[in-house]
């Protein structure tokens, strides 16, 4: 059997009719077709030397496609070993790794506060501020199928992406009446799930309760005051009886807790939400809650204010105008295609203007007091700030009072933070004698443009109603004080503040005892509202400092297009030098890159400060300020000394104060104030009849 293999392995396999795949050996045996072999000569016998070697295969080409395909797959199995490693780790590993680079960290102030003793014992109260509170779908339109209950605003933000213009709509408010649109109804969620996580891993409140939660705290004596933070503060009592549910919440709060008062801890916008609802609680129905002038004295113990805008913020009177902020401008002045014109139908800016501006709570946050707080043409309260000052090195919770930095000696340059809003780096840095400013609040507005172009309606701010002659008379005003700000929003967009204006008042009272500070317009305004008859509550107004802050703006005419926003922030005015305070376009002063030192500082730090006429009852205030201190490495996360606006919700300093005030410590008992800015400096500027 062997031999008779070994036989047909020697013997070639016929060749094929027509098959030419023999190459050059075929055309040689061509050659010699018809040849008879030489006498003598044996004929020719096939042979295995003669046989063709098998034909290469041609190298396949890498494609573009392949590369992707190649980077998709090594992303994805690189994805899926570390979720695999980071699933089977020990969960203190990444704590061990943080501490092996940076050194040990400290104990979280729960932990500490623990070890010390301390153990809950006033409720808590969480006041979201805005756009930090979810909010999620109950009814809504057919392109909204499907997310019943499901958030539109809050954690993933999927909907944006999948369908814009559907989400748009239904976040967007009524133009005429502030409330829902017809067919669409967006509530609040309720819970601490509210407002615990903005989106996945962004904590707001979620640190705080945590550590809240090491001293004893769960949710039966901690409640999230959740609201529609879209909604005018009058309207959420409204539409949701949002304000008699927390009024009932904090005695209930009261009655199961021993009757022990609770702490309120509002944030941001929360804090002038928080001064609506005191002053509600207290007026009589049908405008207010019936809760009587002793309500506050008998279940507040301490109001303990983050990053509240008292006195508003700039940043409104930008995201109003032209629906930026720094880094916008920024972004645009980088990619104009992208935010300025219809790049992909996009209309980017259009839409976030046409929808912010039917939430009436972004009015609340216009600049309050006039230039008698922010002063005028030719002063500011923060006249001769230093725009960079020596970075605090440390931060912790041990810090005495009154601790300040040593700034570094530098000549600071002039700088008109009165100027609000200014046309031209030339007319913010001019001398008051020298602008010429022409009268623009009875000039004609000329041709409307939104009846002349149908597609504009889409997008439609007040804008296309402007026509050219208005924004000329805007631009020719050259600059804005916080006073004349109130009358430019009265003119571009008239309709606004026709709303704005039955909710919220900007001015200074004369004499708060006139029967017209009891309307609920006046009721989040410091400056034209009393604080209740409560002599043992304490006020705590708690800020971050040492981040520059937008304090005012240059601006510019934006290049005419179709169904355009006509003003924009000037991103190539610039400062002198480094230590400038002026960049990208912007004005910045000291803050918490959100609220200005001075409003969130000035009513606690003088406002209030002993029996005024806005404190008549004498209750005690606090200003305790917390230095910026930005994380050292990424391991940090977003840091536990920082004083941002929002992160400043996990500063361990911060936190291990408000555990303590809960806890029953007093303002007294925590050192008083603690200041690191010239706020009380700032605030003997401010001649403000006390």
């Amino acid at each position: 059997m062997s031999l008779l293999r070994r036989r047909k392995q020697q013997q070639p396999p016929p060749p094929s009719p027509g098959d030419d795949s023999n190459g050059s050996d075929h055309d040689e045996n061509k050659g010699d077709k018809g040849k008879t072999p030489a006498a003598g000569e044996p004929p020719s016998t096939p042979s295995t030397s003669a046989c063709p070697p098998p034909p290469k295969r041609a190298k396949a080409k890498w494609s573009c496609v392949d590369s992707c395909c190649w980077l998709v797959g090594c992303v994805c199995s690189a994805w899926w070993l570390l979720l695999f490693l980071y699933n089977a780790m020990p969960a203190s590993f990444p704590q061990y790794v943080t501490e092996a680079i940076t050194g040990p960290l400290p104990d979280p102030p729960g932990v500490k506060l623990q070890k010390e003793g301390l153990h809950a014992k006033h409720p808590v109260v969480f006041v979201p501020g805005i756009v930090t509170g979810g909010l999620e779908l109950w009814e809504g339109h057919h392109c909204a199928e499907g997310l019943f209950r499901k958030r539109l605003w809050g954690g993933t933000f999927g909907d944006v992406y999948k369908r814009p213009l559907c989400w748009v709509e239904h976040m967007s408010l009524d133009n005429e009446t502030g409330l829902d649109k017809p067919g669409i109804r967006v509530r609040p969620v309720t819970g601490l799930v509210a407002a615990d996580y903005f989106v996945p891993g962004y904590f707001v409140w979620a640190v705080l309760i945590a550590n809240l939660a090491r001293i004893g705290y769960e949710e039966k004596n901690m409640y999230m005051a959740a609201y529609d933070w879209r909604l005018s503060f009058q309207n959420t009592e409204v539409r949701d009886q949002t304000l008699s549910r927390i009024k009932s919440n904090i005695e209930l709060l009261v009655a199961t807790n021993g009757g022990n008062r609770v702490v309120v801890i509002p944030h941001s916008m929360g804090v002038l939400y928080f001064l609506h609802f005191m002053k509600w609680v207290e007026a009589p129905p049908p405008m207010g809650g019936g809760g009587g002038p002793n309500w506050c004295a008998e279940h507040i113990k301490a109001v303990t204010n983050i990053g509240g805008p008292f006195l508003g913020v700039p940043k409104a009177v930008a995201g109003l105008f032209s629906s930026e902020a720094k880094d916008v401008a920024v972004a645009r002045a980088i990619a104009p295609e992208v935010l300025d014109s219809d790049f992909l139908g996009l209309q980017t800016l259009r839409h976030l203007m046409r929808m912010t501006r039917t939430w009436d709570s972004t009015m609340s946050m216009i600049p309050k007091g006039g230039e008698t707080i922010w002063g005028g043409l030719d002063w500011s309260p923060e006249d001769g700030v230093e725009c960079k000052s020596k970075k605090q090195k440390t931060n912790d919770s041990e810090v005495s009072k009154d601790v300040r930095g040593e700034p570094v000696e530098v000549n600071p340059e002039p700088v008109n933070y009165g100027r609000m809003v200014s046309f031209g780096k030339d007319v913010a840095e001019a001398p008051a004698s020298d602008i010429e400013q022409i009268e623009f609040r009875d000039a004609v507005k000329g041709s409307n443009l939104a009846h002349s172009n149908t597609s504009c309606r889409d997008v439609w701010t007040e804008y296309h109603e402007l026509g050219w002659g208005g924004i000329k008379a805007v631009a020719d005003y050259k600059v804005y004080t916080a006073s004349s700000i109130i009358d430019l929003f009265h003119f571009v967009a008239p309709r606004m503040m026709q709303r704005g204006s039955v909710h919220f008042s900007y001015g200074i009272a004369d004499d708060l005892d006139d029967p017209k500070y009891n309307h609920y317009k006046y009721w989040s305004n410091p400056l034209e509202t009393k604080l209740p008859n409560a002599p043992e509550m304490e006020i705590f107004s708690m800020y971050g400092v040492g981040i520059p802050t937008e304090r005012a703006y240059v601006y510019k005419l934006s290049p005419q297009a179709e169904c355009y926003i006509p003003f924009q922030i000037d991103a190539s005015a610039e400062g002198g030098d480094e230590n400038s305070c002026l960049k990208g376009g912007v004005y910045l002063s000291n803050g918490d890159e959100t609220v200005p030192v001075l409003s969130a500082g000035y009513m606690c730090a003088k406002g209030w400060r002993g029996k005024t006429r806005f404190n008549p009852s004498g209750s005690k205030t606090y200003v305790r300020e917390y230095s910026h201190s930005p994380p050292s490495t990424l391991l940090e996360g977003r840091g536990t000394q920082s004083g941002a606006h929002v992160d400043i919700m996990g500063n361990f300093a911060l936190m291990e104060d408000i555990i303590r005030i809960a806890a029953g410590a007093t303002g007294e008992e925590l050192d008083g104030d603690q200041v690191y800015s010239d706020i009380f400096k700032w605030s003997e500027k401010i001649k403000l009849k006390l």
